[in-house]
């Protein structure tokens, strides 16, 4: 294959191009390098792979001339490019917009006019189910729970576009659901819950799992936001058994074209974010956390679960890496590049 992958010098991006490029395709990486840790993904991935079948072009999914030019020849699209943070889009709307709704139709505009055959995948988020305000919450010890989803949130749950990030990347997960019933493109949506992994260089307001690892180990401030008793519940997917998924859907996308899945650990693979996961912070680290609180931010969910029955029946696909495995090597990494985190100190 041919990938083209926006935001590819990512967390996501640079381990699905080390994957694609480990398995011999030609990947170009599409980014505007304004990320933390750009750069030391694309130097480790030059030090993996080589430049034969890496090529990286500086662009921004705003500028639909530079996209236009650089997609050309390919057979796939990632576009993982996004703003992606609750917060900073409630602090710049307008940046927010631009990036996720502009840019994924930019994106579907170039697949449109210049590789209409290419598969076509979106990193959309669970954002876009809102605050699911009318689902029944019940507390327990160390953890908040849905009082009648067993099985976590389906995709057939209503959309409802919470803070100007759920809107703008709700935006770009309707466009493309909308590209492949009016164009006939080959577009699919992965509407992705808390993934973590090696090469996630998290800040407090994204990636949390990571920040968590990486505050911990740097001596470096974390703040719980809510009821300050960190019960919300989160279902975690490694960035592998992700990709995975990115793969059944590459394969798939002729007969599952237009096509929307939970990407998600779901109910087996939950953590609430400080009740739980703090302790195991503690036990893998030696170290005892004091954190502070800090009020509720727009947007928060009590608990996230997805439904990921449809990706099971369909993709033939399910998480592999149990959170405490993942969580270790995560933390593995972490310990061995504490470099890469100085601008964190």
């Amino acid at each position: 294959m041919n990938i083209f992958i926006t935001g590819g010098a990512g967390f996501i991006g640079s381990n699905s191009a080390d994957h694609f490029l480990g398995q011999g395709h030609q990947v170009t990486i599409f980014d505007n390098m304004s990320r933390v840790g750009t750069q030391a993904n694309l130097e480790w991935l030059y030090g993996r792979h080589g430049s034969e079948q890496l090529h990286v072009v500086t662009g921004d999914v705003r500028d639909y001339a530079s996209l236009a030019e650089a997609i050309q020849g390919a057979n796939t699209v990632l576009h993982l490019a996004g703003q992606v943070a609750v917060t900073l889009s409630v602090q710049n709307p307008r940046e927010d917009f631009e990036i996720n709704a502009l840019g994924t139709f930019n994106v579907l505009e170039a697949v449109r006019n210049h590789c209409p055959e290419a598969a076509v995948l979106y990193a959309s988020t669970n954002k876009v189910y809102g605050g699911l305000k009318d689902v029944e919450i019940v507390e327990q010890e160390s953890r908040y729970a849905f009082a009648d989803y067993p099985n976590g949130i389906p995709e057939t749950y209503p959309l409802d576009f919470h803070s100007p990030y759920g809107c703008s990347k709700g935006a770009g997960d309707q466009y493309m659901v909308d590209y492949a019933r009016i164009y006939g493109l080959k577009t699919m949506v992965m509407r992705q819950s808390c993934i973590y992994g090696r090469r996630q260089f998290g800040v407090e307001d994204q990636g949390w799992v990571a920040y968590f690892l990486i505050a911990t180990v740097l001596g470096l401030p974390i703040s719980i936001y809510g009821d300050g008793k960190g019960k919300q519940v989160r279902d975690l997917l490694h960035v592998s058994d992700l990709i995975h998924a990115y793969e059944l859907g590459i394969n798939k996308i002729d007969t599952l074209r237009g096509e929307v899945f939970n990407l998600g650990g779901g109910p087996q693979n939950t953590f609430s974010i400080w009740a739980e996961f703090g302790p195991l912070i503690e036990e893998l680290t030696g170290k005892s956390k004091t954190v502070t609180h800090s009020d509720w931010r727009s947007g928060d969910q009590l608990v996230f679960i997805a439904d990921t029955q449809k990706a099971h029946e369909l993709l033939g696909w399910q998480p592999k890496i149990a959170p405490i495995d993942g969580i270790h090597d995560l933390y593995r990494w972490v310990i061995e590049n504490t470099n890469l985190f100085t601008h964190l100190m």
